[in-house]
């Protein structure tokens, strides 16, 4: 069974079957998506035994998935090729940046009208976390409703 070089986090409230969870499942075989419940740290917990000794991942980080991504990249940074955030909850779990910014190649997508992670909030966070950030604010809300499925995840997942 080949190992997914690329795993999906889901939201705090979701899971593998939202609809972001099931677009990557139905559209890339190769990307993995595990379920995950509880707080941050339980979260965090399963994630370390799911990801192991692998390395080379690109991992996708959706709300409270984007938090959880981040903080892998803190702790175990050599383990991530690419990040790719979509409206990561950095307003979330005291999350405090690093020290030292983290290094991987990290696209982050966040709506202007995103009550939930707000723009204003996050983007410094972000940009304080992060040494190598591409940021795409785009016109839309939380969820990234309008601009989900109709991102280039072909050419994002083959960069």
């Amino acid at each position: 069974m080949e190992i997914a070089k690329t795993i999906f986090l889901h939201g705090l409230d979701s899971s593998s079957q939202g609809n972001k969870g099931r677009f990557f499942q139905e559209n890339f075989a190769g990307i993995s998506c595990p379920d995950f419940t509880g707080d941050l740290e339980n979260r965090l917990r399963l994630l370390r035994e799911i990801v192991g000794d692998r390395h080379s991942l690109t991992i996708i980080g959706s709300s409270f998935g984007g938090l959880m991504a981040t903080c892998l990249a803190i702790d175990r940074p050599q383990v991530i090729r690419r990040l790719i955030l979509l409206a990561p909850a950095l307003n979330m779990g005291n999350f405090q940046p690093p020290e030292k910014k983290i290094t991987i190649p990290t696209l982050l997508f966040i709506g202007n009208g995103d009550t939930v992670t707000p723009p204003g909030i996050v983007l410094p966070l972000a940009r304080a976390s992060f040494a190598a950030l591409t940021i795409r604010e785009v016109d839309d809300d939380h969820q990234l409703t309008r601009t989900f499925v109709h991102m280039d995840w072909p050419g994002l997942l083959a960069a």
